[in-house]
């Protein structure tokens, strides 16, 4: 997967190649934003990755930690991208874990949908007259 211009590489282009982010500039605002991390430290979006550097990576509820396997500054399919990193065992326990919490309803507020109108009125009372 590596080839001779691969080897060197931005973090964020990285990121983006092994499309853990959509875009190069989502990449480089989470590494700014400090959703990235290599050694227990933040990241900037210039930094090379190099074969073998482990990353912790945070996108929506989930966090990774991946360890790179190879370069690329090409975006291909999912496939090949896959190809780019392995997570680590550890890893893909804790995020099953938290994909259980988040399905089992743990974490958040749990609503039957829309308040009917009797519910509305009932809420507009509760709040002190109409609204």
């Amino acid at each position: 997967m590596s080839d001779k211009d691969d080897d060197k590489v931005r973090l964020d282009k990285w990121l983006w190649a092994a499309r853990f982010y959509k875009t190069r500039a989502l990449a480089k605002e989470a590494i700014e934003g400090g959703k990235v991390h290599c050694r227990g430290e933040r990241c900037k979006p210039g930094k090379e990755p190099k074969i073998g550097d482990q990353y912790v990576i945070r996108t929506g509820f989930e966090e990774r930690t991946v360890q790179v396997r190879a370069l690329s500054v090409v975006r291909r399919g999912a496939p090949e991208a896959q190809l780019l990193y392995e997570e680590t065992a550890d890893s893909v326990d804790r995020r099953e874990a938290s994909a259980e919490l988040r399905k089992a309803g743990a974490l958040g507020l749990q609503t039957d949908g829309r308040p009917s109108k009797k519910q509305r009125r009932q809420l507009q009372n509760f709040r002190g007259g109409q609204e």
